[in-house]
C-alpha cells in the first residue's frame, strides 16, 4: 500500500472520530428537540436545514476549485442523483427510527448502544457484498459491544416496543452506511450529502403532517407555537447545522478508501462522547464500570486501526 493512500485512510479514519463527537453531542438536542416540536417535525426541519446549509459551501468550494468529483458528464450526474437518493431514503428511515424509539420511551443510554449495534450489522451484512475485514477487526467489535453495554446499560436490560424500533433504526443505518460506501468512490461526497438531506427532509414532510400535524387546520395551529419558543430552536440549530450539515457530510467525505466495518467501529464512539460531554458539560457523574467501558471501546477502536501483513490483509479484503 502506498504511503499516500495510508495518509489519507488515517486522515479519513480521523474525520470520522470528529463524525462520532458531533453526533455524540447531539444526543442531547436530539431528545429535546423531539419532545419540544415533534420527532418528525425535528427530523424534517434539521434534514433541510442541512441541505440549506451545504448549498453555499458546494458554490465556495466550486469557485475556489477545491471540488475533486465535480460531475462533468450527465452519466456522473445521474450516479451522483441515483447515490443521493438512496442515502436519503436509507436515512431517512434509519432516522426516523431512532427519532420515534427515543420520543416513545427509550432512554439516551439504551438508545445509543441499541442504535450502535450497526457495527455489528454491518460486517454480516459486508460478507454478501464481499466486504471482508480482518481478525483484528472482529475481535474489536466484540470487545466494543463489551463496552458499550457497561457504559449504556443501567440495571436489567429489557426490550420494549420502542427499543425494537432502534434496533431496526440500526439497521437502516447498517444500508445507510454500506450505500456510501458503494457511491462514495465515484462522486462528490458535499454534494450527495446535500441531495440526502433533502431527500430526508421532504419524505420526513409526510409523518410530520400526519402525525405531528394531525392531518388538520386545528392540529396544524396546535403545533405552530412551539417554535415561537427559542429553546426549542437551540437543538434544532445544532441538530440541523452540526449533525447534518457537517457530521453527515464528514461521514461520507470519511468513508473514501476506509472499510464499511472499521467505519462503523469508528463512528460508535458516539456513545462515548455523548456520555463524556454529559460528563464534563453536565456535571454528570461516571461510575468505574463506565470509565470501563469507555475504555474496552477506546482499545477496540485502536485494535481495529492496526495494520495486518500485507498478505494477511489481502485474504481478509478480497
Amino acid at each position: 500500500m502506498e504511503l499516500q493512500e495510508i495518509h489519507k485512510r488515517q486522515r479519513n479514519s480521523c474525520l470520522l472520530v470528529l463524525t462520532a463527537f458531533i453526533w455524540g453531542v447531539a444526543f442531547v438536542a436530539q431528545s429535546a428537540g423531539g419532545d419540544a416540536v415533534g420527532p418528525y417535525s425535528f427530523n424534517c426541519i434539521r434534514s433541510l436545514m442541512g441541505g440549506i446549509v451545504l448549498l453555499p459551501v458546494i458554490r465556495f468550494l466550486d469557485q475556489m476549485r477545491l471540488t475533486e468529483r465535480k460531475p462533468a458528464s450527465r452519466e456522473d450526474r445521474k450516479f451522483l442523483l441515483i447515490g443521493g437518493i438512496s442515502c436519503g431514503v436509507a436515512l431517512f428511515v434509519a432516522s426516523t427510527l431512532q427519532q420515534l424509539g427515543i420520543y416513545l420511551g427509550s432512554t439516551a443510554g439504551k438508545a445509543g448502544f441499541l442504535t450502535a449495534c450497526y457495527m455489528l450489522i454491518v460486517p454480516v451484512l459486508g460478507l454478501f457484498l464481499h466486504k471482508r475485514c480482518g481478525w483484528n477487526v472482529w475481535l474489536g467489535i466484540i470487545i466494543a459491544v463489551v463496552g458499550l453495554y457497561l457504559l449504556c446499560i443501567q440495571g436489567d436490560f429489557s426490550l420494549q416496543f420502542s427499543d425494537c424500533l432502534l434496533l431496526l433504526c440500526a439497521l437502516a443505518f447498517s444500508i445507510h452506511i454500506l450505500v456510501i460506501d458503494h457511491f462514495t468512490a465515484r462522486v462528490d461526497g458535499v454534494r450527495m450529502s446535500c441531495i440526502q438531506f433533502f431527500v430526508s427532509g421532504f419524505l420526513s414532510v409526510i409523518p410530520m403532517f400526519f402525525v405531528d400535524m394531525k392531518h388538520s387546520l386545528s392540529g396544524i395551529l396546535e403545533w405552530a407555537p412551539a417554535f415561537a419558543n427559542p429553546y426549542a430552536w437551540i437543538p434544532l440549530l445544532y441538530a440541523g447545522i452540526m449533525s447534518c450539515g457537517v457530521a453527515y457530510t464528514l461521514q461520507i467525505v470519511g468513508q473514501q478508501g476506509v472499510n464499511p466495518t472499521v467505519a462503523s467501529l469508528l463512528m460508535s464512539l458516539e456513545s462515548v462522547f455523548s456520555v463524556l460531554a454529559g460528563w464534563v458539560i453536565l456535571g454528570e457523574a461516571l461510575s468505574v464500570k463506565e470509565f470501563f467501558g469507555c475504555f474496552l471501546i477506546f482499545c477496540a477502536v485502536v485494535l481495529a486501526q492496526l495494520s495486518l501483513s500485507p498478505a494477511h490483509r489481502k485474504r481478509s479484503e478480497a
